[in-house]
């Protein structure tokens, strides 16, 4: 399909771009912020929610600082993947993503605001209209949501990025930006369970950067996913598990999930009682189950919701293998 026509905007520097969005915003002028275009390129030749001005951050230097405690929203996925200063578990969740063309432009910031996905919605204009609009892309049809029907109220388009549940097993903080000024929150709190809102990014805001604590390279674990094809896919299920073990043998343990809901899960509960009550692998085991109760996929991806689940436990498992042989 033909792109459609939008007005690209160049910043040199952050300033100039959020001044520039700050003018968009005041006039009541829809726009995206465009990275590296992987995921929002092929969405507007889609004809999906396209605005009439695109920004672009190719040239705002600002935001490419790698380092082993700050990660700019405009570091390549492929340099996240390869630097020295990567922790080892955020380095293979970057090189699980998509291809090694994608990674070369895709981007950190780009990948923590991936647009939510369903098979309803990542669809031609043609094909949407022949079966009639969905709930987040309704061409002003008032559409009903096409998973769960007779709601019309909440989308359920499913986050299928890789690296936020390793930085929120991270403890990452991520950083905001406007012309009015900036905030900072955990990363778990800035996804928003709604698959149309999707995070809390206010009109004329942009993430400028991850920050990870400084004993970030005292934690282990682990990324585990499900996808179609092994060179190129979302995750149709990934699972991120870290942990740390102290010189008095005292366990602390994350696990996050992706790809299953409309937000990625840090599953804290889950964590806290398998620590409480640890017994070595049927701890481990316990963990999974309880993993796999605690998500809600819907069917609006290749995979059933039923089989999402049960390798929601697998892939859990599968990640706690560099946990038992610590502990053992």
């Amino acid at each position: 399909m033909r792109m459609p026509p939008f007005t690209l905007h160049n910043p040199n520097n952050l300033e100039e771009a959020l001044q520039i969005a700050a003018k968009l915003t005041d006039s009541e002028e829809d726009f995206d912020w465009v990275a590296g275009g992987t995921d929002l390129l092929p969405n507007y030749k889609w004809h999906l929610n396209v605005k009439k001005h695109v920004i672009s951050l190719a040239r705002v230097s600002e935001l490419n600082e790698l380092s082993k405690t700050h990660i700019g929203a405009m570091v390549r996925l492929h340099d996240l993947a390869t630097s020295d200063s990567t922790h080892p578990v955020l380095a293979k969740a970057a090189d699980s993503v998509a291809s090694v063309l994608i990674r070369h432009s895709g981007t950190v910031g780009g990948n923590i605001c991936l647009d939510t996905r369903c098979y309803w919605f990542n669809q031609s204009e043609q094909w949407r209209e022949s079966i009639d609009w969905c709930h987040k892309c309704d061409c002003g049809t008032n559409a009903d949501c096409r998973v769960i029907q007779n709601q019309n109220t909440k989308c359920v388009a499913t986050y299928q990025a890789d690296l936020a549940p390793v930085l929120m097993c991270l403890d990452a903080t991520i950083h905001l930006a406007s012309a009015e000024g900036t905030r900072s929150m955990p990363l778990n709190d800035f996804f928003e369970l709604d698959g149309m809102k999707r995070n809390v990014l206010k009109s004329g805001e942009l993430v400028t950067h991850l920050s990870l604590p400084e004993d970030t390279i005292e934690w282990k674990g682990d990324y585990q996913k499900l996808r179609q094809r092994e060179s190129w896919d979302f995750p149709e299920a990934g699972v991120a598990v870290l942990w740390r073990i102290d010189p008095n043998s005292s366990l602390d343990l994350r696990v996050a999930t992706t790809g299953l809901e409309s937000i990625p899960n840090l599953h804290t509960d889950e964590t806290n009682a398998t620590v409480s009550e640890w017994n070595g692998e049927d701890s481990i085991n316990n963990l999974a189950e309880a993993i796999r109760k605690s998500v809600k996929p819907v069917q609006n991806t290749w995979y059933a919701p039923s089989y999402r689940r049960k390798m929601v436990k697998v892939l859990t498992r599968r990640a706690c293998v560099g946990l038992l042989e610590e502990l053992s």
